[in-house]
C-alpha cells in the first residue's frame, strides 16, 4: 500500500521564483486591445505548498530543522526525491499514474484539491485527491497508439447535479466525444471525427452558456482543417447531446472556428469572455484567442522552438497571466495578458529545473484544469518520452503567487 500523508492539504505557502525568459519564442500579437498600456512588474511564479522531509509533515523537524515549512528560508531547501510512490513535494496530490494526458479539476475552495485524471494510453480515469491514494473512477476502451487515446476530460456544465463527465478519445475507427458517470459504460455523444496515424489529439472545454467546446486534430492531413465538410481540424460547439449548440456562427452547424491541427488544451476566464486554445503547427507552437466564426490564423503568441504546448489556465483576473504547460520542454510558460486578452510581452519561464530557489521541475506537463480563479491542477506525462521518477506520473497543484514573485527579463 502506498504511504500517504495523513493530514489534510493546507493552502500553498512556498513560492517559486520566476525564471529567465524564453528568448527563442516569437510573437504574432493579437491587437484586439492595442493601445492599452500594460507593463508587467514582478511577474508571478507558480506557488506550491509547504515542503516536507522524509517522515515529516509540513513544519515538522526534518532536514532543515523544526518549522522548516513556514520559515523564511524554506524556498532554499530542496525537496527530497521521491521514494517509490511517495512524493515529498506537497504540490503533488497523486502519484504512480500512467501518462496523465487529461485532467478535470473538481471545483472547490482549494482546501482539499481533487480532480479526475485520465491516462492517455490505458483510458483509465482515476479520482486524484490530496491526502488519499488515487481511486478508480471509470475506464474507457481506447486506441492509445501514436498520439491517440484518452486526451481530454471535461466536467459536465451541470456536474454538481448530474455527475457526468465528457471525454475525447480515439477508437480503432475514429475519434469521438463520449459521456459517462462513475463506473458506467461510456455513451457516444459525437462520433466520426477523422482518425489518422497522427493528429488525433483533442481538447474539450465549456463556455459560459453551458455548451461544450471541442477542438479536434487534423488526423495528419492539414488540409482538413479548412475543409468545411470535415469534423477534423475544428473547434466545435455542441450541446451535451452532441447537437450543434444554439447561437453558433452558422445555424445548424457545430463549427465554431476552423484551422486547428494538433490541439493541446483549451481554457477560459470565469465569465467566458476570453477563450484560449493551444495548438501545434508545422513550424511552431501557438496560443490562439478563440472567437466565434473566425478562423485561427493569427496567434496571440507563437513559439518557434516548439516546446510542445499542452494545457492552459487563465489567471488574468487574479494576476494578468495565462499559464501554458509544455510536454516537450517540460516547463511552465507564463504569458502577460491584459483583461481584454492582448498578450503584452514574452513569457516568463518557471518549473524548468533551472530557475527558482531551489530550482524545481515536475518534468513534462500535460493537461491543466482550473479549480477556482486562484488554483489549477496539471498532469505530468513523463512516461511518454520523458525521464520519469519513481512517483510519476503525477497530478500537481499550480497556483499564481498573487502580488509576489521574482521579476523576469525582457
Amino acid at each position: 500500500m502506498r504511504t500517504r500523508y495523513r493530514r489534510k492539504w493546507t493552502a500553498p505557502l512556498a513560492i517559486l521564483a520566476c525564471g529567465a525568459l524564453m528568448l527563442s519564442g516569437c510573437a504574432d500579437f493579437d491587437n484586439t486591445a492595442a493601445g492599452q498600456k500594460f507593463t508587467p512588474v514582478n511577474p508571478p511564479s507558480p506557488e506550491v505548498p509547504p515542503q516536507v522531509g522524509p517522515g515529516g509533515e509540513a513544519g515538522d523537524s526534518g532536514p532543515g530543522g523544526p518549522g522548516r515549512g513556514n520559515g523564511p528560508n524554506q524556498s532554499q531547501t530542496p525537496v527530497p526525491p521521491p521514494q517509490g510512490c511517495k512524493d515529498f513535494d506537497k504540490a503533488v496530490i497523486a502519484t504512480c499514474l500512467d501518462t496523465v494526458a487529461a485532467v478535470a479539476a473538481i471545483p472547490g475552495d482549494g482546501s482539499s484539491p481533487s480532480a479526475l485524471a485520465g491516462e492517455r494510453k490505458s483510458g483509465r480515469i482515476m479520482l486524484a485527491a490530496a491526502g488519499k491514494d488515487p481511486a478508480d473512477w471509470a475506464a474507457i476502451p481506447v486506441d492509445g497508439s501514436g498520439d491517440g487515446g484518452l486526451t481530454s476530460l471535461a466536467l459536465s456544465p451541470g456536474f454538481a447535479e448530474d455527475q457526468l463527465v465528457f471525454a475525447y478519445i480515439t477508437t480503432p475507427t475514429d475519434n469521438r466525444v463520449v459521456r459517462l458517470a462513475k463506473g458506467q459504460t461510456p455513451k457516444p455523444v459525437l462520433t466520426g471525427i477523422p482518425k489518422g496515424s497522427s493528429g488525433n489529439r483533442g481538447a474539450i472545454g465549456t463556455d459560459a452558456k453551458g455548451a461544450l467546446l471541442v477542438a479536434t486534430g487534423d488526423a495528419g492531413n492539414p488540409g482538413l482543417a479548412a475543409d468545411p465538410s470535415s469534423l477534423a481540424g475544428k473547434v466545435l460547439r455542441i450541446d451535451t447531446s452532441g447537437k450543434p449548440a444554439p447561437g453558433n456562427p452558422t445555424a445548424g452547424s457545430a463549427v465554431f472556428s476552423t484551422g486547428v491541427h494538433s490541439p493541446g488544451g483549451m481554457c477560459r476566464d470565469q465569465s467566458g469572455s476570453r477563450l484560449w486554445l493551444t495548438d501545434r503547427v508545422a513550424d511552431k507552437d501557438v496560443l490562439y484567442r478563440l472567437r466565434a466564426g473566425q478562423p485561427l490564423s493569427t496567434p496571440a503568441w507563437s513559439w518557434t522552438d516548439k516546446p510542445g504546448v499542452a494545457g492552459c489556465a487563465d489567471f488574468v483576473d487574479a494576476v494578468g497571466y495565462v499559464y501554458v504547460t509544455t510536454s516537450t520542454a517540460g516547463n511552465l510558460q507564463n504569458l502577460p495578458v491584459t483583461p481584454d486578452g492582448a498578450v503584452t510581452g514574452k513569457p516568463n519561464i518557471t518549473l524548468d529545473g533551472k530557475t527558482g530557489k531551489p530550482p524545481k521541475t515536475f518534468g513534462r506537463l500535460g493537461s491543466m484544469s482550473m479549480i477556482n480563479p486562484q488554483l489549477a491542477l496539471a498532469g505530468t506525462v513523463n512516461k511518454d518520452g520523458g525521464a520519469p521518477v519513481s512517483s510519476d506520473d503525477r497530478v500537481v497543484i499550480i497556483s499564481p503567487s498573487v502580488g509576489g514573485g521574482g521579476g523576469g527579463k525582457d
